[in-house]
């Protein structure tokens, strides 16, 4: 299964009642595809707000993303948890709705060891045939996949890939020991060039969301030798990599890129509580940037 360079991990539309915007997630899913040239699409995962999504909520994404999608793009479902059992579950209702891959968060809160970690992935890959890829982000989770326990998952058959925020000496090491056919994506848009130089294969993106297209310019131009070139697209995608994220406070993903989806004519609502939506100082920020 190749998923691609470029991954959005797509926010969910939301209505005024903040109930999931059923046409709007068409449109958006349409324009992640066609206008910033998405190759797959993560649905329910932290850009998503899984943590405030229903299971049945999450489900009926899955399949009406699979359906309308249509095959333009491959779909990857976030079903990772920090209860194995329930993760399991998840996961193969994502296969039954026909998602072509699952993202798998390392288990947060309740701190397990590297082996509890191990065996948490282990099991659920066990009870799917759908390629898994592996999430370590260790800000939002506490615990961190190790360069060992990553190198050591990458033997399971499905396990094909990891989505990488810890740090590029982590991304190099995995690179370096990774087995033929697993590959490492950034999970950190502003780190989409450097990771690129140490062996990783693409981009798990929030910011794609409005710049797609240009990091799908920025990919093919280090991937062709053309490195000046790519660096200086890089340049000219770092404000955004930077301001969605701080702007000029930092803030939760997703808030600031559903406000600056809606200035772009794409009004995808706003978040659920505990989130909350951009102030007037970060708003008037984002109104900059998007014009920019």
């Amino acid at each position: 299964m190749d998923f691609g360079r470029l991954i959005t991990a797509m926010v969910t539309p939301f209505d005024e009642q903040l109930n999931i915007d059923w046409e709007m997630t068409g449109k958006l899913i349409d324009y992640l595809i066609d206008e910033q040239k998405s190759d797959s699409l993560v649905i329910s995962g932290t850009t998503g707000e899984s943590p405030t999504l229903t299971d049945e909520e999450k489900v009926a994404l899955f399949q009406f993303s699979v359906k309308h999608a249509a095959g333009r793009c491959k779909i990857i479902a976030g079903t990772g948890s920090n209860e194995t059992a329930h993760s399991v579950k998840l996961t193969k209702l994502a296969e039954q709705a026909g998602a072509d891959g699952i993202l798998l968060v390392t288990p947060y809160y309740n701190r397990p060891s590297q082996e509890g970690i191990y065996q948490h992935f282990r099991t659920i890959a066990e009870a799917t045939t759908l390629p898994v890829i592996l999430y370590n982000v260790p800000s939002r989770t506490v615990v961190s996949l190790s360069v060992e326990t990553t190198l050591r998952l990458a033997q399971i058959p499905n396990i094909v890939a990891t989505k990488e925020c810890a740090s590029l000496e982590q991304m190099t090491e995995i690179v370096s020991g990774a087995p033929e056919g697993f590959i490492l994506y950034s999970g950190d848009d502003a780190i989409t060039l450097p990771s690129l130089s140490v062996g990783g294969y693409g981009i798990i993106s929030v910011a794609s969301h409005l710049i797609g297209e240009k990091m799908k310019e920025l990919i093919s131009a280090y991937l062709d030798g053309r490195v000046k070139e790519a660096t200086e697209i890089n340049a000219q995608c770092f404000p955004y990599f930077k301001g969605l994220f701080n702007c000029p406070n930092p803030v939760p993903n997703p808030v600031a890129v559903k406000y600056a989806l809606t200035l772009r004519g794409l009004p995808v609502g706003s978040v659920r509580l505990p989130l909350v939506t951009v102030n007037d100082t970060e708003a008037k920020f984002l109104q900059n940037l998007v014009k920019a």
